[in-house]
């Protein structure tokens, strides 16, 4: 049950001061910290595609890294695409709950944020800071959890926080793509069908290779995303909307 007195002058850990993330395992903990202090389960960083794109969702990173959550498949599914325009048109958190559960936010924290429908099917609350770089990249940090809390403070303080986070990590992707190698549409049809469940064997039969050609295909997209096995070239291949 909400008890708007525990967050009485609620915040993060005042020893914490902006410092550039060095790589996405550090993102992902200063993410986790984050998450932590609002009692949140889960989290997840996601890119918005450019305007005039079909709105959608791409993950990058979230609380199952180097894997990916089931709050990143729910929120950057074709079915959310409402929630992604959502986020591409507000400028203030969006939160949701569970029908019949009381509000999470304090009352103050609910003046600035508004409520929306549940975007996943989890009966679970979730608040989502919309964030965005002048003349860049735009996207959300969600986080979900049975038992947020979060105050006027808080609200204010995390979405400072998850703006200077999304900077950092924006422009650590700018650099990583200068650095990366193509990858070819073979190489993302290969990824495309390893993450559907499908064998090598499989792949072969269904693109007509040999398997030899297959697993060099993926191997090939292995290298080329800076994976350590195909299962992790997939999830990269995922959070940076290559395949979806």
């Amino acid at each position: 049950m909400f008890d708007e007195e525990k967050l009485t002058g609620w915040s993060l850990p005042a020893e914490w001061s902006p410092q550039p993330v060095t790589g996405l395992p550090e993102a992902v903990r200063v993410c986790r910290r984050i998450a932590d202090t609002m009692n949140a389960e889960s989290f997840s960083l996601q890119f918005l595609s450019p305007q005039g794109e079909s709105r959608r969702l791409a993950p990058v990173f979230d609380s199952d890294f180097p894997g990916v959550s089931f709050l990143s498949k729910a929120l950057s599914a074709r079915e959310a695409g409402a929630f992604a325009r959502q986020i591409a048109q507000s400028t203030v958190p969006l939160w949701w709950r569970p029908a019949g559960a009381p509000p999470f936010p304090s009352a103050g924290a609910r003046c600035w944020a508004d409520e929306i429908e549940s975007p996943t099917e989890s009966d679970t609350c979730g608040i989502a800071f919309p964030v965005s770089l002048e003349h860049g990249r735009s996207g959300v940090i969600a986080f979900a959890g049975d038992s947020i809390v979060i105050d006027e403070v808080g609200l204010c303080d995390v979405h400072a926080r998850c703006f200077a986070l999304f900077g950092e990590v924006a422009k650590q992707r700018l650099e990583d793509c200068a650095k990366a190698l193509p990858v070819s549409k073979r190489e993302i049809e290969c990824l495309r069908l390893t993450a559907s469940g499908m064998t090598s064997e499989d792949i072969a039969s269904s693109l007509g290779l040999s398997v030899h050609t297959a697993n060099q295909y993926l191997t090939n997209s292995t290298h080329k995303l800076n994976a350590v096995n195909r299962i992790h070239a997939v999830a990269k291949a995922l959070r940076s909307g290559l395949i979806d």
